[in-house]
């Protein structure tokens, strides 16, 4: 069994109109969700062999409080320039790369690309991966087969859902 977790960057700053969209940091509601979600996947006990990012500083500060929290090494994250603002194809060429001994991989990075994939890969259809957003998801298949609807949802988790515990 393959376990497959999309994470969207948490919320981005924009105060700084000389930044340019790569460079924006996170905002004080993202970096209060991805607290709060980081910790939500932690108690998941969800043990990734493989994490690989966009390296925009919003996901790369993401992809890092992930890491810590699940106890995977932020070293070994796979910092993958192809996903910046990627469309769901160039992601799914990514996912097919990944070797067959890893079973659990995550993949941080951005929308439409990251709902795009979802739609694409399971059977259950998501309108939308907010910021922060955690979409989980299963298949018997090899990563270098995977294809349209061959995944099941395991869980869909975003900030809003627990708005009333952050």
């Amino acid at each position: 069994m393959r376990q497959l977790i999309l994470i969207r960057h948490a919320k981005s700053s924009w105060s700084n109109s000389d930044l340019s969209d790569f460079d924006r940091p996170l905002n004080k509601r993202g970096k209060r969700d991805l607290a709060f979600m980081s910790g939500l996947l932690s108690q998941k006990n969800i043990s990734p062999e493989l994490i690989i990012s966009s390296p925009a500083l919003r996901t790369k500060l993401t992809a890092i409080e992930f890491a810590n929290k699940i106890g995977y090494n932020k070293n070994e994250i796979i910092w993958n320039k192809n996903l910046y603002l990627a469309s769901y194809m160039k992601i799914l060429k990514i996912i097919k790369q990944i070797e067959n001994k890893i079973n659990c991989a995550i993949i941080v990075g951005h929308n439409p690309g990251l709902t795009d994939l979802q739609n694409y890969l399971c059977n259950e259809e998501i309108d939308n991966i907010p910021t922060s957003g955690i979409v989980s998801m299963s298949t018997i298949k090899e990563w270098k087969d995977v294809e349209s609807k061959d995944f099941e949802l395991v869980f869909f988790e975003f900030p809003k859902k627990y708005l009333k515990k952050i």
